[in-house]
């Protein structure tokens, strides 16, 4: 079809259109019924993209406000990207991991260490965000001997087991329960829309961290690690009031606790800095970053200050973390390239002042719309949370689903995120142009107009 990645959209067929819905009936033969939800509403299946275009199986053109769940921030298939993925697959494809690894590894490692907040130096490379969650937790483990996890409601860290354990919501827990560790405590995430506690909704969830910390304590898995996102992606893009990242990082310190940031859904520049907590001037013990790394590929980080990480013994020949595809050299290339063209093209400074275009439009909702209750994010990583008319801000999680479902059929992608999958999440690639996200914004804005006279 040949995307310029800068079009608006072009609807050739209803949505889903044939080829889409031959594709869904071939998929729901071969794979497991638990993964992709097939309706007659959809999905839709991606046949090519480019830029903060995407183009369907039927030739029909979208305009993208997901960035493929937050990872396309140089858009998609960036050219330079693509072009050193090929370069490196046709030089050297694959290493000998932890034993003779490639030499583009240590490339990345550099590059990581130069960019990272703080004396944050020392990585650890995985390939799912999760499995960097849990090479942290690993960490902290070795760091403090305290098996203990303090994680907090809301939080999303993957399904992966030592993630999931950590990760709060129950439709994702609660099947496999019975074999999580169950020494992770949840803490009050201090949502601010949310909080019904009295006072400081900041103050409030520290108080209930200490509380936590103290129950831990007396009990067989005392804290070694506090685990949280800076920003909450899947929770429902929530931004922390201001001191409560500080606050946690005083009380880390003050008990010799590891804090770990997970930043692998909003770091890499979506937040109009090169990572979130550089808002609030907090820097972690070990930070988590993926998705946006390589834009293309599965690669994920725990990048971790000298003295944290040197709880780890050197490798006698058998590292005691680590997997075949540790620093595959693909997707270190990737993350090279992509981490150029994000420093190169400005796209942390266009990531910030396309979020100012964005809130002003999603706070103009809040105004207008009763349904708009909340507008909130940083940079690219915004979200406006629906509700029910009337008092008690019931969460108005089907609405927020038929706007997206709107959205779709006129040409733009949506997602619903926050565990009532109620807020309309707008995270699209950094390289979106004004044009696209006026449009893609009048379309999201005339599907909740209509939704506010059902």
């Amino acid at each position: 079809m040949g995307l310029t990645g800068d079009e608006l959209p072009r609807l050739r067929t209803p949505i889903p259109g044939p080829a889409s819905r031959a594709l869904a009936a071939r998929l729901a033969a071969v794979e497991s019924r638990n993964i992709t939800r097939i309706t007659e509403d959809g999905p839709i299946f991606w046949s090519e993209a480019r830029g903060a275009n995407v183009a369907d199986a039927d030739g029909n053109v979208y305009i993208d406000l997901t960035a493929g769940f937050s990872v396309a921030a140089t858009g998609h298939a960036n050219p330079w990207v693509a072009a050193a993925i090929a370069a490196q697959a046709a030089r050297l494809p694959h290493g000998l991991g932890d034993v003779h690894p490639p030499d583009v590894k240590v490339r990345l490692l550099e590059r990581l260490a130069a960019i990272a907040p703080g004396d944050l130096s020392i990585t650890i490379l995985a390939s799912a965000g999760a499995e960097a969650v849990e090479a942290a937790l690993k960490t902290a483990l070795l760091a403090t001997g305290r098996p203990g996890i303090l994680a907090f409601t809301g939080g999303y860290h993957g399904l992966t087991y030592g993630a999931l354990a950590c990760t709060w919501r129950p439709e994702f827990r609660d099947p496999f329960r019975s074999q999580l560790f169950p020494g992770v405590r949840f803490a009050r995430f201090p949502d601010p829309f949310r909080w019904d506690g009295s006072g400081d909704a900041g103050a409030g969830a520290l108080a209930d961290v200490r509380r936590h910390l103290d129950e831990a304590e007396t009990s067989a898995t005392p804290v070694g690690a506090v685990l949280v996102e800076p920003v909450q992606g899947r929770g429902g893009i929530v931004v922390p009031p201001p001191g409560f990242l500080a606050g946690l990082r005083e009380i880390c310190d003050e008990r010799g606790i590891v804090l770990i940031m997970d930043e692998i859904y909003c770091g890499i520049g979506r937040t109009g800095r090169w990572f979130a907590c550089e808002h609030w001037g907090v820097t972690p013990d070990i930070l988590l970053i993926g998705k946006a790394l390589s834009g293309s590929l599965p690669l994920s980080a725990a990048i971790g200050t000298p003295a944290v990480m040197a709880a780890w013994p050197p490798s006698t020949g058998e590292a005691i973390h680590t997997s075949t595809f540790l620093g595959n050299p693909i997707a270190c290339a990737a993350a090279l390239a992509q981490l150029d063209e994000i420093e190169g093209r400005g796209l942390v400074a266009r990531a910030a002042a396309a979020g100012e275009r964005l809130r002003a439009r999603l706070e103009a909702w809040v105004d207008r719309y009763e349904i708009a209750g909340d507008a909130r994010g940083l940079g690219l990583l915004q979200g406006v949370e629906l509700v029910e008319p009337g008092p008690g801000r019931r969460p108005a999680g089907a609405r927020a689903l038929r706007v997206a479902d709107a959205a779709l059929r006129r040409g733009v992608l949506l997602l619903t995120e926050g565990p009532h999958l109620n807020t309309l999440a707008f995270t699209p690639p950094l390289v979106i142009t004004d044009a696209q996200l006026d449009f893609a914004l009048d379309v999201v804005e005339e599907a909740l107009a209509a939704e506010c006279t059902r």
